[in-house]
């Protein structure tokens, strides 16, 4: 009898060690991909989403995870990358307008097209993204046009998708739900959310500031959902 994990279809995700990737990784699982994890060390300001990533990749028990190493602080221009305060204590109001200073420019075009080239080595059709359009702190590279467009131009990019071997497709099923709805999506599928990390600029144990707009974000979501946090939870916040 043929292994199980040998004819599924194998999918790659984007996995940032956050709640939104955690919980699309555990999707993707659910759908039947046998998926292959990939993160950056891209120079952000704190290794704990890679510590994170790592232990979400272990726990849902993906075929492989690669960490690419780039370094986006050559470029700057966020607070992510550059030595740029993080913003904290903004309102849901502030966070409605405009593109917020920890928006890392080309990020996800970036992430996409690594993705893309390891899907085409793999023989992959599928790539799997986290992006939200609902509740996403103004990232314009979050938006649904955007990822039908990266999707439309990575068809005509490789050498399999003009040879008619290769129908690529971006999924990114959290895209039009509230962050709510994707934390209860995560809770049902039993994802360990205590080993995320969504902080832009926790502590050095890897403690959630609570002030950033990821966090609040975050808290949002879980209070909206009627659930407490397993992350707060495990540091002892509230």
């Amino acid at each position: 009898m043929k292994n199980l994990a040998s004819i599924r279809p194998r999918a790659i995700v984007l996995l940032s060690g956050g709640l939104d990737s955690s919980t699309v990784l555990a999707m993707a699982r659910e759908r039947g991909f046998e998926p292959y994890a990939l993160s950056f060390q891209y120079g952000q300001r704190h290794i704990h989403e890679i510590v994170a990533a790592k232990a979400v990749a272990q726990s849902q028990g993906v075929t492989k995870h690669v960490i690419a190493q780039i370094d986006l602080r050559e470029f700057g221009g966020s607070a992510l990358t550059a030595d740029i305060a993080v913003p904290k204590g903004r309102t849901a109001d502030d966070m409605s307008h405009g593109i917020p200073i920890t928006y890392v420019p080309a990020r996800n075009t970036v992430f996409l097209s690594f993705a893309l080239a390891w899907a085409e080595t793999l023989g992959s059709s599928d790539i799997f993204i986290g992006v939200n359009a609902l509740d996403y702190s103004g990232y314009p590279d979050c938006r649904p046009e955007y990822i039908a467009a990266f999707e439309a131009m990575a068809n005509l990019a490789t050498k399999a998708g003009v040879e008619g071997t290769q129908k690529l497709k971006i999924h990114a099923p959290l895209i039009m739900l509230t962050k709510a709805q994707i934390v209860q999506e995560g809770m049902r599928l039993g994802v360990g959310y205590s080993e995320t990390s969504s902080c832009y600029d926790p502590g050095e144990d890897g403690r959630p500031c609570g002030g950033c707009d990821s966090c609040a974000l975050r808290a949002k979501g879980f209070a909206e959902a009627h659930m407490k946090d397993p992350l707060y939870e495990r540091f002892g916040m509230t």
